[in-house]
């Protein structure tokens, strides 16, 4: 755990300039996927056995974990940078910019562009050289590049966008997380239907504040020695399966335990560092990775602080009718919150709210945000 002195928070009190959200954008894929699709699938174990149970149960088993009833897919003709240039228009209007004003592109996603009936994965040029390419930017000034960190790569982006604005090197930043995991998950592993596809995309911008607003905090911690291949690439879990491919796998019970343990611990030193109190937190938007994973997290935070009762939506979950689309799951349930489409849940000026995310690597970082206004 990290100590922040007085001299630490001296410092990010001088630095009067701020990184403040001002546009987002989301897409979700029209294609719905029901649990009851994959009633024909027949699902192996790790071990190249077929799991010897009906397969209705097994669907149910996993919706009372994850609950996930359905997710979102693409269509054939779509890919990770088609759907992250979707999200960035949209970003770009709601902010009222002009696009050749962006100083950097950065998309976060695992993966690249892999296409229909494809496992290839393509990531040159670059997934955000493709989205500047897409939104017919002309300014070399508009830096691109691309953050694989796993699912908490959008929450890296943010941090390292906020880098660039407190640096003064930028003033208007575009963050995506875009992913399609539905092309690369194993049909006979159990572990593919928590897998979706989607891209979120928010816009930051340079505010001069006397006050601080916008990120006013931020951790990231990577474990390897023992948490590196918690999640992985790897053969299909079906023996029979001879084409050379590799597909998303994971250790869920490994990957479930470290998250509980770890991910409050960062979230509690974010909050520490940027000086504020937990009951003034009035949301925590955490990545959708799996709903009973998610709860046993904010539980832990809760129990940090000694606080017994957990406010009513103070985590929104999209987790049960998304599923899980990797980096775009905040940026996507930040949209949703912003434009009304989760009426039970809304921000006012001068809220605070958390981001936490934990992925591949092993990854974990949150964000502590103030609305600005008050």
């Amino acid at each position: 755990m990290h100590n922040y002195s007085n001299y630490t928070q001296y410092i990010l009190m001088e630095n009067k300039i701020y990184s403040i959200i001002t546009g987002t954008g989301c897409y979700i894929p029209n294609k719905i996927i029901k649990n009851s699709d994959f009633l024909n699938h027949i699902f192996y174990d790790p071990n190249g056995q077929v799991i010897d149970l009906p397969t209705e149960q097994i669907i149910k088993k996993f919706e009372e974990i994850t609950e996930i009833k359905e997710r979102r897919y693409v269509e054939d003709n779509q890919t990770a940078s088609d759907i992250a240039y979707e999200s960035a228009k949209e970003a770009i209007i709601n902010a009222g910019i002009d696009k050749e004003s962006l100083d950097y592109i950065i998309v976060a996603h695992n993966f690249g562009d892999i296409r229909f009936e494809s496992h290839q994965m393509d990531m040159v040029p670059s997934l955000a050289a493709r989205v500047k390419e897409k939104l017919g930017i002309k300014n070399p000034g508009t830096v691109c590049h691309d953050t694989p960190f796993g699912c908490p790569g959008w929450l890296q982006g943010i941090i390292q966008a906020n880098y660039y604005i407190k640096s003064g090197d930028a003033k208007k930043v575009l963050v995506i997380g875009t992913e399609t995991l539905s092309r690369i998950s194993d049909p006979y592993d159990r572990d593919s239907m928590i897998y979706a596809d989607g891209a979120g995309a928010t816009i930051l911008e340079a505010k001069e504040s006397e006050v601080p607003v916008g990120i006013l905090a931020h951790v990231t911690r990577s474990d390897t020695i023992e948490q590196a291949y918690n999640l992985w690439l790897g053969k299909s879990n079906n023996p029979e399966y001879k084409e050379n491919e590799l597909f998303i796998k994971m250790n869920g019970r490994k990957l479930y335990e470290y998250a509980i343990t770890t991910v409050p611990q960062v979230v509690k030193e974010s909050i520490e560092k940027a000086g504020v109190m937990f009951n003034n937190i009035v949301k925590i938007l955490i990545h959708q990775a799996n709903a009973k994973m998610d709860d046993a997290i904010l539980k832990r935070i809760f129990r940090l602080y000694k606080e017994i009762k957990i406010p009513k939506n103070i985590m929104p979950m999209t987790i049960s009718e998304f599923g899980n689309s990797s980096v775009a799951t905040i940026p996507t349930l930040l949209n949703l919150i912003l434009t009304g489409k989760m009426p039970e849940h809304h921000f006012t000026p001068g809220n605070i709210l958390v981001f936490a995310s934990v992925g591949a690597g092993m990854n974990i970082n949150s964000v502590v945000y103030k609305f600005p206004g008050v």
